[in-house]
């Protein structure tokens, strides 16, 4: 069981590069790097929400659940 990170696909869709996007919801690009690549333990809500804001999607568009 994993939780799979679907966030650069979203940024794809949106065409936002990663620089853009982590100025926009006020983290580093290293630390959204880290969330980008599945690397990331965990996750705050208002990050959560700060992408899914900038993005337009809601979270279940991020984050996946797979057995």
């Amino acid at each position: 069981m994993e939780i799979l990170v679907n966030l650069d696909v979203m940024m794809a869709k949106r065409k936002i590069s990663s620089g853009e996007l982590a100025e926009k919801i006020g983290i580093t690009p290293a630390n959204l790097s880290i969330l980008k690549t599945g690397k990331a333990k965990a996750i705050r809500f208002s990050t959560l929400m700060a992408l899914c804001h900038e993005l337009e999607c809601q979270p279940g568009d991020i984050l996946e659940f797979r057995e």
